[in-house]
């Protein structure tokens, strides 16, 4: 492959990543182990895997969500876990993110490779110096003739997850032991966990020991969800 064929796919693939979640839907890979007994009634419960979340108002957040699917399906809350059938342990997170660099055609290519003058300072890929219009040092504006008139920068990619499983409160027995991975480029939980969470009961509980890739789809304004 030439290299500017290959730029080309990179920046087609990062540009493929870099579109928002709440636009686009969020693509999640959901993997399911299960021994789920069919619903008829029993009683859950949603605690925290870190129990210091339990009772803060972001985790109970999403536990509601994780109630609501689970009351849809027939389950039913309990009031305590001395009450309930079935514990269900929620755990989340994002991680710090990766830079991806990204190289896009510039349609104003500067054959000496300035963009102008008296504009800001940047930062090249070489340390600092020139003009040009971008500061950040994650964000080179510099033309090396290495790209071949290509815009090149770089953005931050986060891997979020969410882990769902779920015991019977008289033995400890596992029954349901899910994770939900993604990435994208928030590290906003309050956009993210949802999704993560629509993706794991989609299908739920699925079949022992599959891995799934699963795209949750924004409503659109005024579109009730089923």
């Amino acid at each position: 492959m030439s290299l500017r064929k290959l730029i080309i796919s990179v920046a087609a693939a990062a540009a493929s990543l870099g579109l928002s979640a709440c636009a686009t839907g969020l693509p999640t890979q959901v993997s399911r182990f299960q021994a789920m007994p069919a619903p008829a009634g029993q009683s859950f419960v949603v605690r925290a895997a870190d129990r210091e979340k339990n009772g803060g108002l972001e985790f109970g957040t999403y536990a509601a969500l994780v109630r609501q699917h689970l009351t849809g399906l027939g389950y039913r809350e309990a009031s305590s876990e001395a009450d309930a059938n079935f514990i269900v342990s929620l755990d989340y997170g994002v991680d710090q993110g990766r830079e991806r660099v990204v190289a896009t055609p510039d349609p104003f290519l500067d054959p000496w490779g300035y963009r102008g003058f008296g504009r800001y300072p940047y930062y090249s890929r070489f340390g600092y110096g020139g003009f040009g219009r971008y500061r950040s040092p994650f964000f080179w504006g510099w033309h090396d003739p290495f790209w071949g008139g290509y815009d090149v920068h770089s953005y931050t990619l986060y891997t979020s997850f969410l882990e769902l499983d779920i015991r019977r409160a008289s033995d400890g027995q596992s029954l349901f032991e899910g994770k939900a991975q993604a990435r994208s480029r928030s590290n906003e939980l309050p956009r993210l966990v949802p999704n993560l969470i629509e993706a794991m009961f989609t299908g739920f509980p699925g079949n022992n020991g599959e891995t799934v890739r699963i795209t949750v789809m924004p409503e659109r304004e005024g579109q009730a969800r089923n």
